[in-house]
């Protein structure tokens, strides 16, 4: 059974490294066309002007599903890949085609639907181009800007290669299916390979609320991992924290350093949910409780670990409030319901079980959601 497991994790591990070879290819791909052929606006513009020019004449010799109002295509298109100002040049040929198809009715007269639909369109596009000139940026670059973004935070998140006999998985899902949220987690093996450092942040707030701060935080506290003494490293999260000075700006984290060779591991809490231990020997899971002032509230903290050690068969189970926390329930009862779905791993196997487990205990939360799992494989 365990030789089984053991053969299932690693063909999950296979998958994954797939998956992301994929995922690279792909960014590769999309990061090409976002930045060298859509920003080169010496090509676009004269492509958009020609189509509305294309589409005015179609509509002119009343070709089958060619109407006049088309031209928002253009204005649409040149809404995501033009200035300001390229606008405005794309907007007043679309207005030329549209008093040109009104100068040659007979009588002459604008088709109230066209001017209604066209200048909604314009209006839309404006609008929303002036919000990229505010932000500094223009065309598809705030888009690509936040996809990049998004991609240096999972980069963040990848745990190092694990040597045989051990097993990271992770997953993290934000409120309604955004993008960015307030989860986040970073990871360090040290120089020598022998002791891996792993850290779960749950910024306040949630989703897109929270994301900017998340973005931030996980940049600094990655660069900190590491860098630091283990034992130092939530303190100086701590200190960095309040130089911020924001007004919502605590955040709850658990840091688990642990010793590869030995299983021996140090956990430190900062107001975060206690971990859970997977003890072989006895088939149960257990919670860990480490006290600890959350992140941002409180100067010169000192944080103390809970010590102890990971045998072959045994995992450890990191998580943040989202998947314990309901309200007007206790606590205790989705620590139960998160141990109760933890258990099944025991028969059906650890790989993707931290996804498992999200979809079993916190499928429809409107919060974020972090879960990881590290297991140590039976020898």
């Amino acid at each position: 059974m365990m030789a089984t497991t053991a053969a299932l994790d690693r063909c999950a591990a296979a998958a994954r490294d797939a998956a992301r070879r994929r995922s690279r290819r792909w960014a590769s791909t999309t990061h090409w066309i976002r930045h060298r052929l859509l920003p080169a606006e010496a090509f676009v513009l004269p492509a958009l002007l020609a189509l509305t020019a294309l589409l005015g004449v179609l509509a002119h010799l009343h070709t089958p599903w060619i109407q006049t109002s088309m031209v928002t295509l253009p204005l649409l298109l040149g809404g995501f890949t033009l200035r300001f100002t390229a606008q405005l040049v794309l907007l007043s040929a679309a207005a030329v085609v549209v008093l040109a198809d009104s100068a040659a009715m007979r009588p002459p007269r604008p088709d109230p639907g066209t001017v209604l639909l066209v200048g909604t369109t314009a209006l839309v596009v404006l609008v929303m181009s002036r919000e990229r000139v505010r932000l500094g940026v223009r065309g598809t670059r705030g888009e690509s800007m936040l996809f990049d973004l998004r991609e240096r935070l999972q980069a963040q998140g990848r745990v190092p290669l694990m040597p045989d006999g051990w097993n990271v998985d992770l997953a993290l899902k934000s409120a309604d299916g955004q993008s960015f949220g307030g989860d986040f987690v970073i990871a360090a093996r040290s120089d020598h390979g022998s002791v891996l450092q792993l850290g779960l942040v749950d910024v306040s707030g949630k989703g897109l609320e929270a994301g900017a701060r998340a973005l931030l935080l996980s940049g600094a506290f990655g660069g900190l991992l590491g860098s630091v003494p283990a034992g130092e490293f939530l303190a100086s999260a701590n200190r960095y924290l309040l130089r911020q000075g924001w007004e919502e700006g605590f955040a709850t984290a658990v840091h688990l350093v642990l010793d590869l060779r030995s299983g021996e591991f140090d956990c430190y809490s900062a107001g975060h949910p206690p971990i859970a231990r997977l003890n072989a020997g006895a088939g149960e899971w257990e919670l860990c409780e480490t006290p600890g002032p959350v992140l941002g509230v409180l100067p010169e903290v000192v944080y103390r670990p809970t010590r102890g050690r990971l045998v072959p068969g045994d995992a450890l189970l990191l998580f943040t409030d989202g998947l314990v926390e309901r309200p007007g329930k206790d606590l205790a009862v989705g620590l139960d319901r998160l141990l109760g779905a933890a258990q099944g791993l025991q028969t059906r196997g650890f790989a993707d079980g931290a996804a498992r487990i999200i979809d079993t205990v916190a499928r429809s939360v409107n919060d974020d959601r972090a879960l990881v799992l590290l297991c140590r494989s039976a020898a």
